[in-house]
């Protein structure tokens, strides 16, 4: 074997290496995906669609109200769920009648309704109030009526450090950015 031929084999195991190693990176540090498994999320998320989530989301901030993240299932941690955030660390969540309220005080005097445009359905059923605590969130699916979510856990709320990323973007069957 010539020289020249010795270079470009080296050269494109090198290629080869560094594409292996960058893309064994961006999936276990920078990127998650994930295939929704049920309609609990419907329709921002269908049965089947995939996803992917941005894991370095939350290295400067905190997940928001609103937020779709994949997390740990607090009730057994070898499970992965897709849910939306919607109570913070600190606050009081109280649905009432579907509609889900935030409270601004713990008396309960000052319940702030939550504007969800996202909902499948008109939900129905009252619980809680939820009182949410500090380094944790409170989550709920977008699909309210048949959604296996915080207030059906025995563990009802979700530690910070177990959400695992955003989820931002769908990429089959369908394209699309998630909200």
């Amino acid at each position: 074997m010539s020289k020249s031929t010795v270079k470009e084999i080296i050269s494109w195991a090198a290629v080869l290496v560094l594409a292996f190693v960058l893309g064994h990176c961006l999936n276990n540090y920078v990127i998650m995906k994930a295939e929704i498994p049920s309609g609990s999320m419907e329709n921002t998320l269908k049965i089947g669609d995939r996803v992917f989530g941005f894991r370095l989301a939350y290295l400067f901030s905190y997940p928001e109200r609103g937020d779709v993240v994949m997390f740990d299932f607090p009730d057994d941690e070898s499970k992965l769920y897709v849910k939306r955030v919607i109570g913070l660390p600190g606050e009081v969540v109280e649905i009432i009648d579907g509609k889900v309220y935030i409270w601004q005080d713990e008396l309960g005097n000052d319940k702030k309704l939550l504007e969800e445009e996202y909902l499948k359905e008109v939900p129905t059923g009252s619980f809680g109030p939820y009182h949410v605590p500090e380094g944790h969130y409170f989550m709920l699916g977008d699909n309210r009526n048949v959604s296996a979510d915080s207030r059906k856990w025995n563990n009802k709320y979700v530690a910070e450090d177990k959400i695992q990323c955003k989820v931002v973007l769908r990429y089959s069957p369908s394209f699309g950015l998630i909200k």
